[in-house]
């Protein structure tokens, strides 16, 4: 009698033929060894350089209160005199640089103008180098673009003002900042060189417009000054 006996199916496991590598893990840098990010040299200038030109004037004029050539108005007057045609050329040089780059807080040099060289050509020499330096930003934001300005302003600030590039009437409300001694003239000369403003616009808003700030800021906290000084 033949018995039938079932056969019951052996799984085998899984035969790796090729061994397999361990998995290697790149061992993670401490974030006290990590690099620190390489400071942008330009933004670091731009913060410094304020304080920088705050130190000279500072400097020039304990210098000035030592050689007794800030003892008077009339002295001052006289040693710029003695400078001859180096004394406009520094000054407009150095004023316009200002407006560039911020090597000297520009207020101040558009309030010296007038006490340096007197209300008529101090001013003219306030409006000769401040449209200078405005004509050059924007012919510098047309060329290099957005990436500059946020080198050399704050973020924050840059944001804010390239809002005023959205509105519809951002040629007037220009103009009229430009008009007013009361906005970031210099970081809008530039921003206007980011947008489609012509630069035949441009030239007639700052050439029409600059006077009348200069103005009313060179010409009026100068002759505060010069009522209150004690000259």
């Amino acid at each position: 009698m033949s018995t039938l006996t079932g056969s019951v199916p052996v799984v085998s496991a899984p035969h790796r033929s090729v061994q397999e590598a361990p998995t290697r893990t790149t061992p993670r840098v401490p974030a006290e060894h990590a690099a620190p990010p390489r400071r942008d040299p330009l933004r670091f200038a731009a913060k410094l350089s304020p304080l920088l030109g705050l130190a000279v004037s500072i400097g020039l004029v304990a210098w000035g209160l030592q050689t007794g050539v800030l003892q008077s108005l009339e002295n001052l007057q006289a040693f710029i005199d003695s400078l001859g045609a180096w004394g406009p050329i520094v000054f407009l040089v150095v004023s316009a640089a200002s407006v560039v780059f911020p090597i000297v807080p520009g207020g101040l040099l558009v309030i010296a103008g007038p006490v340096l060289f007197g209300a008529v050509e101090g001013t003219l020499y306030n409006y000769l180098a401040v449209c200078a330096g405005s004509l050059l930003n924007f012919l510098i934001a047309r060329h290099v673009g957005l990436a500059l300005i946020e080198r050399i302003f704050p973020t924050r600030t840059v944001e804010k003002f390239l809002g005023w590039t959205r509105n519809a009437h951002f040629t007037r409300a220009f103009a009229l900042a430009i008009a007013l001694p009361i906005a970031p003239d210099d970081l809008l000369c530039y921003i206007a060189g980011t947008t489609r403003m012509r630069w035949r616009t441009y030239a007639l808003i700052i050439l029409l417009c600059k006077p009348w700030a200069l103005i009313a800021y060179g010409l009026g906290v100068s002759a505060v000054i010069l009522r209150f000084l004690p000259w």
